[in-house]
């Protein structure tokens, strides 16, 4: 493989990093941790409703409004897309922060919201969604807005590569929509003319999360009738990742597979829903998907797989020492939710936290977007049906909350800066893109352990890594958004 898992850590930022959501905190090398002094638990304490009507935040944080759907506007003078959802964010050549934005529009190009058609970087001229690329100061200023790809539909969830791209995920399967779409954050000419990733599959695509050592991509289904469920991509030999590459291969390239997980009789879990107990184990085995373009009905259809009802984020982080994919199951218990820790070289897949719970006065449920912190520990972004949060989850499993969206709306796509002071997060409607700033190191100490390597800034976790001539472009500069939209329809 091109990239390993040593170089993939280093160079975005997460070398010595401690991620974990039950037991003590590792790193992501596993090097030994920093113990916090004892103290206070996890979390910033009660959030204090904001007098303008946005966001509650906890004593000592602020945020500023990067851009807002209607208000700010694109290069090509539209004004800025809306229905946010998942991000991530990367470095910049010239040290400020490039931020892909999903924008999950489920209609046409008319619709309220719809990422505005642009010549060379539109698939299908039907649909409203794609994604954006928001290039900001390192504390969050907006530089920037400008148009990555447009003509998909629903853009829900994705995830980073190590090489530095995006992955953007259709969150239907209707009307021949359902793939997922690499966007290049630095090269924006490399997002000209955008081809579906058909090796990934044709389904209700949420999320994604990649394997920096082989390369094996996870990724979640979020539908009914029946639920969906969690596959994986094992790409061909000799794949090399890079900016592109995805999108070159044969339809058929590599495996494609669903999950399997049984409990310690060996039968196969119908539903991640049976379990409620943290550490509540299964073995997985993995089904190959033979109709991988859904030409025959949806792929979920399979028989002897698990599924779950609403299976959300996905993130690559260690669990107790073993890397492995983060999986959320929102919709569990009544929508309370599920984490869940698949470890590919054990081959299990354990509930690693339960919501919901009471915290600062706060009720914590129906987590979504997932992204482990610098800090150590997870940041989850929710959907339910009361008040909408940004929690953390600490290395005791609880949640503890960070934010509460007072717009009467769901948080999407929390992503950190590349040096870790700037939390940044949307609220989906209409659409509202945030930089979040605060003592995040002082929750960390509260009730979490930290570990650092000398020369790396605690913080410093990036989604993606830096793009370079090895894996791709390094042509980069503010005229590339220009000249991406001058033919702007």
């Amino acid at each position: 493989m091109l990239i390993n898992r040593r170089k993939f850590l280093r160079s975005s930022g997460q070398v010595g990093l401690g991620v974990a959501v039950s037991g003590p905190v590792h790193g992501l090398l596993n090097r030994a941790t920093t113990a916090a002094q004892p103290g206070a638990a996890a979390g910033y304490g009660p959030l204090v409703d904001d007098p303008k009507g946005m966001l509650a935040l906890p004593e000592g944080f602020s945020y500023r409004v990067v851009t807002q759907a209607g208000k700010t506007r694109l290069y090509s003078d539209h004004a800025s897309p809306g229905i946010h959802d998942g991000a991530a964010a990367f470095p910049a050549p010239d040290g400020n922060v490039l931020v892909v934005l999903n924008h999950e529009v489920r209609g046409g190009p008319d619709d309220d919201g719809a990422v505005p058609h642009l010549r060379g970087y539109t698939w299908r001229e039907d649909a409203g969604g794609g994604c954006t690329v928001v290039k900001t100061t390192p504390d969050g200023k907006l530089i920037w807005e400008t148009i990555a790809l447009a003509g998909t539909s629903t853009n829900c969830a994705g995830g980073v590569t190590p090489w530095g791209t995006w992955l953007t995920c259709e969150e239907t399967d209707k009307d021949g929509h359902g793939y997922v779409f690499e966007v290049d954050p630095v090269d924006l000419q490399a997002n000209r003319d955008p081809q579906p990733i058909k090796a990934l599959g044709r389904f209700v695509h949420e999320a994604c999360c990649v394997d920096p050592d082989t390369l094996t991509i996870y990724l979640t289904e979020d539908t009914s009738n029946p639920y969906g469920t969690v596959y994986r991509w094992t790409p061909p030999t000799g794949f090399r990742g890079r900016s592109g590459a995805l999108k070159a291969l044969d339809a058929g390239a590599g495996e494609l597979a669903a999950m399997a997980a049984a409990d310690r009789s060996g039968k196969v879990v119908a539903d991640l829903d049976q379990a409620d107990t943290v550490g509540t184990s299964y073995t997985v085995t993995w089904v190959p998907v033979t109709d991988r373009d859904a030409a025959r009905g949806p792929v979920r259809s399979l028989d002897g797989i698990t599924r779950a009802k609403k299976l959300e984020g996905a993130w690559w982080a260690d669990h107790d020492g073993a890397p492995g994919a983060y999986l959320v199951s929102s919709f569990s218990d009544s929508h309370r939710g599920q984490i869940w820790h698949y470890d590919p070289t054990a081959s299990t897949l354990t509930l690693t936290t339960v919501f919901a719970v009471e915290a600062d006065g706060e009720t914590v449920e129906a987590p979504d977007n997932i992204v482990a912190a610098p800090f150590g520990g997870l940041i989850v972004s929710t959907d339910g049906d009361g008040d909408n949060h940004l929690a953390g989850v600490a290395d005791d499993g609880t949640a503890y909350p960070i934010a509460r969206s007072q717009m009467g709306s769901e948080f999407t796509g929390p992503t950190f800066s590349p040096d870790g002071t700037v939390l940044f997060a949307g609220i989906q409607q209409p659409g509202t893109l945030f930089a979040i700033t605060g003592p995040w190191q002082a929750g960390a100490e509260a009730g979490q352990s930290v570990s650092a390597e000398k020369g790396m800034p605690q913080g410093a976790l990036s989604q993606g890594s830096k793009a370079g001539t090895e894996w791709g472009s390094t042509s980069r500069d503010q005229g590339a958004a220009r000249r991406s939209e001058r033919d702007a329809s």
